[in-house]
């Protein structure tokens, strides 16, 4: 049986950097690192979101993040408890705002960033009357 989604990998050109928006920007708890055999270079960083939940960070990536038409994943989604006020102290710690909150089609309320490569991430506050909390409900 299924449990939850595990982790999100994303590949970083600069895995500090990536590493230092994550935790000091978004917000994220480091939870670990791993090194090469010789132990001298970081080749995993992750970032602890909930329970059994993570951010995957892997260094050396090259090239552009693909655009938001490209086949594969669009973006990640952070659920918060309060769209509005996350959005501000994410603003506080320097984040750069893509779209400010506002109400989408499933009705839950939602803002938009991206990382320093490029990577959009959606931070998603799931009201009452959200298709989400609905489905949450119906699968509880």
């Amino acid at each position: 049986m299924i449990k939850a989604l595990g982790h999100l990998a994303i590949r970083a050109k600069d895995i500090e950097e990536t590493a230092k928006f994550y935790r000091e920007v978004v917000g994220l708890k480091e939870a670990f690192r791993m090194y090469n055999a010789e132990g001298n270079k970081v080749t995993t960083i992750y970032f602890y979101i909930a329970q059994s939940q993570f951010i995957e960070i892997f260094p050396d990536g090259m090239g552009e993040q693909a655009d938001n038409n490209t086949v594969g994943i669009k973006h990640i989604c952070i659920e918060v408890d309060d769209a509005s006020a996350f959005q501000e102290e994410f603003k506080s710690r320097g984040g750069i705002i893509d779209a400010e909150v506002k109400t989408g089609f499933s009705k839950s309320r939602m803002f938009w960033t991206h990382d320093p490569d490029g990577v959009r991430i959606e931070f998603m506050e799931l009201t009452p009357e959200s298709l989400q909390a609905q489905a949450n409900q119906k699968f509880v």
